[in-house]
């Protein structure tokens, strides 16, 4: 094995309040590179060492557009993203963050839209190791039956999301 000069890149990180529990926002040098729960399984994102930084304009403005989503005045994202995952995994969250707000997807349909339509396992682990929770919305992917299935931070929380979301739009609608 050759040795390597290259430090480990460092991220800089803040936690936050949600409706949903405790969210720790992680940015690098590139954008925010994670949004982790408050009892994530360590193994699931794999990122260098963490350094808190409260005052991180990144982390603010996530925190920012996270709380404006909570609140319901928010259906999109304008962060910059540092996914960290192998191409394919790459190409399945960026599907996801193409599902529009209020609506879902399936991981057959997500498959589909990646062009590898035999893949729908691989894109539900895909999926399950994306690392940009609520923002990059995983909770969006429900299965081919209509069923809520697997979540990193639980499935009282992905339907809590979706909910949020069905009553968004519901106000969003009677506004217009």
């Amino acid at each position: 094995m050759k040795a390597t000069n290259e430090k480990p890149t460092t991220y800089s990180c803040k936690t936050m309040k949600s409706p949903v529990g405790l969210l720790k926002l992680v940015v690098s040098v590139r954008g925010l590179a994670a949004i982790l729960w408050e009892n994530d399984d360590p193994n699931r994102v794999r990122l260098g060492p963490l350094v808190e930084d409260r005052d991180h304009p990144v982390l603010l403005e996530a925190e920012r557009q996270l709380s404006d989503y909570f609140a319901g005045t928010r259906q999109t994202f304008s962060v910059n993203f540092d996914f960290i995952g192998t191409d394919f995994q790459k190409a399945v969250w960026q599907a996801l963050a193409t599902i529009p707000f209020g609506e879902t997807r399936s991981y057959a349909q997500i498959a589909a839209q990646i062009g590898r339509p035999k893949a729908v396992r691989a894109v539900g682990a895909a999926n399950g190791k994306n690392p940009i929770s609520i923002i990059v919305p995983c909770h969006r992917v429900i299965g081919s039956n209509g069923k809520l299935t697997g979540f990193a931070g639980g499935l009282r929380t992905k339907a809590a999301l979706l909910k949020l979301e069905s009553a968004s739009r519901r106000q969003q609608a009677t506004v217009a």
